[in-house]
């Protein structure tokens, strides 16, 4: 195939914009249709979602990796240059949107015309707010029967104060209207500001791993040009390398000549490892530095969970897969961690449930490994009180990931959880159930708003644990699907923690020890005992299962011993004949539990571990 030359686009006619959304309102479809008609890919029925490639995103109908891609397009005469990135809607998912937009200058904002608005909506309309990029509202789906556009309309009217002339209807499935999408495109979207003559500067917005040619990295860039043989060096490693391919994607990878300045695309330059093409990083010339770029600011990891392999033997293919996967979805963290029942494994922290879930399947998809996840926790702080601590941890303030970690009250002043700001879309029947599943995880009410004559928009202050494990799910259930959740980090907040410690027989079970707020450890306790003595298998001797915070024991269960009839053979005769051989029972038992050992077998710990997940 021949090399596209890629000087005849000047920065006037490039056009760099991305589609945000709330899940399921067609992003991704549309995306088809600007790829059809612009002449990037054929048009055929079986181009469905082509921008998702991975095999997560196809099987859950989901978008999770931002993709782009490089449309040609012909508007009254005058060749354009348009660069798309289709973007997850996902809660879990922003901080890929928040790295789509550093590399635009506009965004298409979908909207349902048969759902509304909802909270994601609200969410990912404000990160491109913030950022000063002009927004077209899009109004999908009008083709359904129960569509109500002039409805959406309004809305939109009223929460983002975009007048309603603006919007464009269209439906991305059949195609009509979205030539009208392009052509607003290219009239309201300014083309990036940047100079072909100034200095090299690259920002790199996303990197994958391929196996023949090492990392290739998705690159904006805002000045200069770069072509095949340059020397180009890492504003954050200091590493020199050579270029060895440039080009766009349309979307498969197309070589170019040269990439100039406003322009997106992929660069391939010998970077064997993983880290070294961090996101976020500015690429230069060699010997022509350049202030780099802000990059963007690291994702700050909600939920913490410990990933161990199955069997010990598998520690270093998955450390390796691990690496990988990190490369490709920057905003996992990756702690060491070591547990007495479950072997070397690792603490890591994600950006919300659904995003621990798809990291999870696409490390036994992509990766052929599987895994043991613990119970998602949040990471909590204690500000400390003991100078004795504050001496050892060089800081008056820790953060506790692991529930190991946890120090004790007295040296303590308070301990802090992490809370968010939770919004709410929600049609207005639902109203005083959801009200009351917020009070019952904690929440302080912020806000209650109308957006129309049947949909409220609720604002809640949450505490993170209290939402993580099945808030959503509970949520969902209530509404009939119809309620939206979104929430964004508001900081930490004191409160009163304690630490749970689960014993068998009086010895503590560290992984099983969790911190939970006080008001809650009664009923936790409880349930976690209950389930302990379903999955421990009955021994010779009985074995007391006990909840406890510090030395007071809060929950108790016991798992009754197997024991032989030893009265069988007494027949009528005498009462003491029967209590001496039940006597010698008892006392055997009794020696059994001093020096018997509980042994908790592996899958048993790993039911109880995931018991979260199924409340």
């Amino acid at each position: 195939q021949e090399e596209i030359d890629m000087s005849t686009y000047p920065v006037e006619s490039i056009r760099n914009f991305s589609i945000i959304a709330h899940v399921d309102h067609g992003k991704s479809t549309l995306a088809d249709r600007l790829l059809e008609i612009t002449g990037t890919i054929s048009k055929t029925d079986r181009n469905k979602q082509v921008l998702d490639k991975l095999q997560v995103e196809r099987e859950r109908g989901i978008t999770v990796k931002a993709q782009s891609a490089s449309l040609f397009y012909n508007h009254e005469g005058i060749n354009y240059l348009l660069n798309l990135i289709d973007t997850p809607g996902h809660v879990d998912f922003s901080y890929e949107v928040s790295r789509s937009l550093s590399a635009c200058q506009g965004v298409i904002l979908v909207v349902d015309a048969n759902e509304g608005i909802q909270a994601q909506t609200v969410a990912n309309f404000y990160l491109a707010f913030e950022a000063q990029l002009s927004i077209i509202p899009v109004i999908n789906k009008i083709d359904l029967k129960n569509a109500d556009p002039e409805r959406v309309e309004k809305q939109i009217e009223k929460l983002f104060d975009i007048p309603t002339d603006e919007c464009i209807r269209i439906s991305a499935k059949q195609g009509t209207n979205v030539e009208k999408v392009l052509q607003k495109v290219i009239e309201k979207i300014p083309p990036p500001q940047c100079n072909t003559a100034d200095p090299l500067k690259a920002l790199v917005f996303d990197s994958t791993f391929d196996h023949y040619r090492g990392v290739i990295a998705n690159i904006a860039l805002f000045g200069g040009e770069i072509a095949k043989g340059q020397k180009i060096v890492s504003a954050h490693t200091k590493k020199r390398y050579e270029v060895n391919e440039v080009g766009i994607l349309t979307p498969n990878e197309q070589p170019t000549h040269k990439l100039y300045a406003g322009q997106v695309g992929y660069l391939i330059a010998g970077m064997k490892e993983v880290t070294e093409a961090q996101i976020g990083d500015t690429l230069f010339l060699y010997k022509q530095p350049v202030e780099p770029l802000p990059g963007f600011k690291s994702a700050k990891p909600m939920v913490f969970a410990g990933m161990y392999p199955i069997d010990q033997t598998e520690y270093n293919n998955l450390k390796s897969a691990l690496e990988r996967l990190t490369l490709n979805d920057s905003s996992v963290t990756v702690h060491r961690d070591s547990s007495l029942a479950l072997g070397a494994g690792w603490r890591l922290g994600f950006l919300g449930l659904l995003h621990m879930e798809v990291f999870n399947q696409r490390l036994e998809q992509e990766y052929n490994m599987s895994v043991i996840l613990t119970a998602p926790t949040v990471p909590y702080k204690a500000v400390l009180s003991s100078a004795k601590l504050i001496k050892e941890y060089g800081k008056d303030q820790i953060t506790i990931i692991n529930p190991a970690q946890f120090p004790d009250k007295l040296s303590v002043s308070e301990y802090l959880e992490p809370t968010v700001l939770g919004t709410i879309v929600t049609p207005h029947e639902y109203i005083g159930k959801i009200i009351t599943l917020c009070q019952d995880r904690r929440a302080v009410q912020k806000d209650l708003l109308y957006i129309d004559e049947n949909r409220v928009m609720l604002k809640y202050l949450f505490p993170l644990n209290e939402i993580v494990v099945d808030f959503y799910d509970a949520l969902k259930s209530l509404s009939s699907g119809y309620a939206s959740f979104d929430y964004e980090d508001a900081g930490y907040q004191s409160a009163d923690l304690i630490k749970m410690d689960i014993l068998l027989n009086g010895n503590p079970v560290e992984e099983l020890a969790t911190i939970i707020h006080n008001d809650k450890a009664y009923a936790a306790g409880k349930l976690l005992c209950e389930r302990l003595k379903e999955t421990i298998p009955r021994q010779l001797f009985e074995i007391a299962i006990q909840a406890a915070i510090g030395k007071k024991i809060i929950a108790r269960e016991t798992l009754k011993p197997y024991r032989k009839n030893v009265v069988a053979k007494c027949y009528g005769g005498d009462i003491t004949r029967r209590m001496k051989l039940l006597r010698r029972q008892a006392e055997g038992k009794r020696l059994m539990r001093k020096i018997g050992n509980v042994e908790v077998p592996r899958d048993a710990f790993i039911r109880v571990l995931k018991r979260e997940t199924d409340k």
